[in-house]
């Protein structure tokens, strides 16, 4: 066992960040928010969100080129609704403001905002009368999206009215010489057409940002980020074969090779051949030095006789990280852990952002108490879309960038209210892979964010196969499409899909004689079963 010391301490906000040009986007508590600095990111700026309340000296000590600030769901006149502080707009750099963050800033500055009678909710026609320099070489007519209740009336002095639309007089307005802009429409959502030409606009015309920020200048910043925090140190990391830890495990050893081990556990809990694909991707093809630990068995043994889903978990957990512990203390207790944590991780676990806490990741909060390592962090900063493009970069295969999501405590907690046995894992092994065979088959997999198999564990159904009665296993098939996984919508998959599914576990797997489909999305339901 590696000795007690402390719980590491993720880098603080910011720390870990992809620094070329940088545009920073502060949260007025927009449902919104991170889809704008993901999708600055796509225009090929740099963007990080923080909050409203941000030192003004930290954001002069990062020296953006530009804010942006976000919109939110108060009125600017409730109680406690977010207030915009007016030296954000003297920092002498450009500043956008969107939906909450234009009236904000207009009723700072002196212009009309009131509730209007009526909201101007979803998609509007915007009437651009003047283009300006914020939205020059656009359309007069377009279409967009709203969401406000709130409407500005009037400009502030010295601001230019541009647009408006059906419920608000003025939707887009500027001040050339304060480098003060503001739209009341969301130009982040698909619904806003020109949302992006927008956003160009402003990052590269208005605010002069280099639009350099690609998965390249990732890695090659983060390979010099990850050297000078080890220096000569070792390192260990937990490969699990997704596609984050997979990408994090790359970058390190492309930044300090051998100091590098990876240990991937192997519970017994994986999909079909998936163990020893990563095996033969990190220690064959990488050449990453690595340590397999067989240990279906442990887990298995202290995983009998449980059904209830958390206990899985809580055990699953508890035992990944005794048998890490016990090939870290064999490794001579490296000092560095690298752990695949996200940038929507750390947003959604309250990290340091002001952000609600969403859920808790198990690769953010919760590290037990007595764990200790200094952690490495590459990912930190990205957002998922950006992991894949890093990875196609340090030249993963396609088969391990577009992997789909799969639970850590994996298999196990689709046998669902049932024990979890290696004769239930080997059938729900064999029915996820005849689901995933067919999926790739149909050139669908990649439209899918999750698609798996449930086994309700002690669940089984009368059939009929060669004129003789079953008593078989049901296998339910689960597959949805999402962006983000906040929300799912069950896929639409094709009838003869189904059907060749269907017809091939129960031709194939034995002890299975009857396939359901679950139509649930999220919400009501939830993406896994358990």
């Amino acid at each position: 066992m590696a000795e007690a010391l402390t719980t590491p301490r993720p880098p603080a906000a910011g720390a870990g960040a992809i620094r070329s040009d940088e545009v920073l986007v502060l949260d007025f508590g927009g449902q919104y928010s991170q889809l704008i600095a993901r999708r600055v990111r796509e225009c090929g700026v740099f963007s990080e969100l923080l909050p409203h309340t941000i030192d003004v000296e930290e954001i002069k000590r990062r020296s953006p080129r530009g804010l942006i600030l976000s919109g939110g769901p108060a009125s600017v006149y409730a109680d406690g609704a977010p207030k915009l502080r007016v030296e954000l707009l003297e920092l002498g750099i450009p500043v956008l403001g969107i939906c909450y963050g234009m009236q904000a800033m207009v009723l700072e500055l002196g212009g009309r905002v009131e509730g209007a009678s009526v909201g101007e909710f979803g998609r509007s026609q915007l009437h651009v009368r003047e283009h300006g320099r914020l939205l020059a070489e656009l359309p007069a007519e377009q279409s967009c999206w709203m969401s406000h209740r709130d409407t500005v009336y009037e400009p502030p002095p010295g601001f230019t009215a541009l647009a408006s639309s059906s419920e608000s007089p003025v939707a887009a307005l500027e001040d050339v010489d304060r480098a003060l802009y503001g739209i009341q429409f969301h130009p982040e959502v698909v619904h806003t057409p020109y949302g992006s030409a927008v956003l160009t606009r402003f990052l590269e015309d208005i605010c002069g940002c280099e639009m350099n920020w690609t998965a390249a200048s990732v890695v090659e910043e983060q390979v010099a980020r990850i050297r000078e925090q080890v220096g000569d140190g070792r390192v260990i990391c937990g490969l699990s074969g997704g596609v984050d830890s997979s990408v994090a495990a790359l970058l390190v050893h492309r930044a300090v090779g051998d100091q590098l081990t990876c240990v991937f556990v192997d519970h017994g809990l994986m999909r079909k051949n998936e163990g020893e694909q990563v095996v033969a991707a990190f220690r064959d093809h990488y050449k990453v030095p690595l340590v397999a630990v067989d240990a279906e068995q442990r887990f298995l043994e202290r995983l009998a006789g449980v059904t209830e889903p958390e206990q899985k978990r809580k055990i699953i957990g508890a035992e990944f990280i005794r048998t890490f512990e016990e090939q870290a203390a064999a490794l001579g207790n490296p000092k560095y852990l690298v752990q695949g944590t996200l940038y929507s991780d750390v947003i959604e676990s309250g990290g340091g952002h002001g952000a609600a806490t969403i859920k808790s990741h198990h690769n953010v909060g919760g590290l037990p108490e007595d764990l200790e390592f200094e952690l490495v962090e590459p990912l930190r900063m990205l957002f998922k879309d950006e992991v894949r493009q890093v990875g196609i970069e340090l030249g993963l295969p396609e088969r391990l960038v577009w992997r789909q999501p799969f639970p850590g405590p994996g298999l196990a907690i689709r046998i669902v209210g049932g024990e979890v046995t290696k004769d239930r894992l080997e059938i729900l092994r064999d029915a996820d892979y005849v689901l995933q065979d067919e999926i790739r088959s149909a050139g669908m997999y990649r439209e899918l964010w999750q698609s798996f198999c449930v086994l309700p564990g002690d669940l089984r159904t009368v059939g009929v196969q060669g004129d003789e009665r079953t008593y078989g296993y049901v296998v339910v098939i689960r597959a949805v499409t999402s962006d983000d996984a906040m929300t799912a919508d069950w896929a639409r998959l094709p009838y003869d899909l189904l059907e060749r599914v269907a017809s091939r576990m129960i031709n194939e797997i034995p002890a299975v004689n009857r396939v359901v489909l679950d139509i649930t999305s999220k919400p009501p339901g939830t993406i896994e079963w358990e």
